[in-house]
């Protein structure tokens, strides 16, 4: 019966909110497959397609399900029961950044790992998808996920019939994948004096800060590492992407101050086979944007037949919005406000175990047992399954 009380409450706070608020549809909304999870089950009805608007929300009205999905993919026939039946036509560019992915940072609570897959997904927007690809800001779309990370969407007709392998290539582009040192590091020839006699000197030295794509990206970064080696955050920062300890401080014993000098002055990096190699791969770590690789080794935006969540559309393990972003506005966003839909009306719930969160700028610090929350609170806490309602009235 409480099982039942809390998915009735869950399923009523979302009745509510989707009579009451515009839904919004993908472009081309006919051509894609449609999919939805229900409360209480984990089956997922897919295959779905709707050609007017009205037939799609009305669905989303009676059915209200926990989550709502729809393809990235444009298909002939979007409703087919098979992906063969479906006749591909392309699909959308994926970037689907989650807290699951992270392989960089540990987060030790739900509101510190949102900040850093922001923080990431910021830099994968800003440097790579405008920068380095040059995508223009119209074909770029950005969607807080509702529940732990961030979506981009582009829509560039130019990657709509990418097939994986093309993708894949952006992926591993992105992640800084089998970058060769020799592209990195230049070899220049000067002019040296070795006992009164004129000769040419082999010298490797760094990018330029300045410098466009990844050469710049990796010359900013040695130079910021070398300059905070005794830094303890900079320090944190390489052992939590895989740089040991005992390589910093052998990094830390090597690097003396006339080598110091050569590298910032001269950009020289060839002063031990070790400085080399650490540089290389603590710049490329440091600053890859991990997450995007995903779980595994066929990560979402490799994926031409992927199902992402319906823009404005709840999260049934949060209740949080769907949300879409305007790149302007990617900086000032706040998931834990600006995604919240429900309201401050008190609900009694009983926890299962004690459990913290801030929402809205405040903080809950919940005991195990019955407690009354806010009506946004409950939703997420029942969503999670940390918490049943004992009175939804």
């Amino acid at each position: 019966m409480e099982k039942d009380e809390t998915i009735s409450f869950l399923k009523e706070r979302f009745g509510e909110y989707y009579r009451k608020n515009r839904i919004e549809l993908p472009d081309r909304f006919g051509k894609r497959e449609f999919a939805f999870m229900p409360f209480g089950v984990k089956m997922m009805k897919r295959h779905l397609s709707f050609k007017r608007k009205s037939d799609l929300i009305n669905y989303i009205t009676n059915m209200i399900p926990a989550h709502a999905y729809y393809s990235s993919a444009f298909y002939q026939n979007p409703g087919a029961p098979t992906m063969e039946e479906k006749g591909w036509m392309g699909a959308e560019l994926i970037f689907d950044l989650d807290l699951d992915h992270l392989e960089k940072k540990k987060a030790r609570t739900y509101e510190e790992g949102l900040m850093i897959i922001k923080e990431e997904f910021t830099r994968l927007v800003e440097e790579f998808i405008l920068g380095d690809f040059g995508f223009d800001e119209k074909y770029v779309k950005l969607y807080f996920s509702g529940g732990r990370g961030y979506h981009c969407h582009v829509t560039d007709p130019r990657v709509l019939h990418l097939d994986s392998s093309g993708r894949r290539e952006i992926v591993d582009y992105i992640i800084g994948k089998e970058i060769d040192e020799r592209i990195i590091f230049k070899e220049r020839i000067v002019e040296g004096d070795d006992i009164g006699r004129r000769r040419s000197i082999k010298r490797l030295e760094i990018p330029r800060p300045d410098e466009p794509g990844w050469r710049g990206r990796i010359g900013r970064s040695i130079i910021d590492i070398i300059k905070n080696l005794d830094n303890e955050d900079v320090v944190r920062s390489l052992i939590e992407t895989g740089i040991r300890k005992k390589d910093i401080e052998r990094l830390k014993s090597e690097m003396t101050p006339d080598r110091i000098l050569r590298i910032e002055r001269e950009g020289r990096i060839d002063q031990s086979p070790f400085i080399r190699r650490f540089f290389l791969k603590a710049a490329i770590r440091r600053i890859a944007i991990s997450s995007v690789a995903g779980e595994t080794d066929e990560p979402v935006t490799c994926d031409v037949k992927r199902l992402i969540r319906l823009p404005t559309s709840l999260h049934g393990k949060t209740g949080f919005r769907v949300c879409p972003i305007d790149i302007d506005d990617l900086e000032d966003f706040d998931p834990l406000y600006d995604a919240v839909v429900f309201s401050d009306d008190p609900v009694t719930v009983e926890l299962k175990e004690k459990f913290t969160i801030t929402v809205k700028g405040e903080t809950f610090d919940l005991a195990k047992g019955r407690c009354r929350v806010p009506e946004y609170v409950a939703v997420f806490l029942a969503g999670r399954g940390i918490a049943k309602i004992i009175n939804s009235e």
